[in-house]
């Protein structure tokens, strides 16, 4: 197991500072939350749908860890042009992962927090913004 000293890497805790770049704004049309039931971890986030019901923007408030604010980053810089299908396919491949039953997924970004497959106490608070895309996205 990676000590925390390697799982709080500076590269993570500069991405947990950068969700100050995604507030989460009452205008989006969308809204969903999640919240890890082990570690109290939450997200909430908005989103803002295109024409063709891919997302087009972004805003999210994590109460997490720095590696589930790290993991919302990572999810808030690359969501856009997802769409429900692409999530659902994204968060299952994420979960996989951590259970340790497949590779690290293709979700870009997802290697600065790589480390914290070790901890699965941490584990829920990364998959929270996939999951509370899922819960703000209609599901027809």
């Amino acid at each position: 197991m990676a000590s925390v000293a390697t799982l709080y890497t500076p590269e993570v805790l500069g991405l947990a500072t950068s969700l100050a770049q995604y507030p989460l704004d009452d205008r989006l049309d969308l809204h969903g939350e999640a919240r890890s039931p082990t570690c109290g971890s939450a997200v909430v986030l908005g989103l803002g749908l295109d024409l063709a019901g891919r997302i087009a923007r972004v805003g999210i408030r994590a109460h997490a860890c720095a590696i589930g604010q790290a993991a919302a980053a990572i999810f808030a810089r690359e969501a856009i042009g997802a769409d429900r299908v692409g999530l659902v396919l994204a968060e299952a491949a994420i979960a996989r992962w951590l259970a340790g039953r497949g590779a690290l997924p293709a979700w870009p970004g997802l290697d600065a927090i790589a480390r914290a497959a070790d901890y699965p106490a941490r584990h829920p608070a990364i998959l929270l913004s996939w999951r509370a895309a899922l819960a703000a996205l209609p599901s027809a």
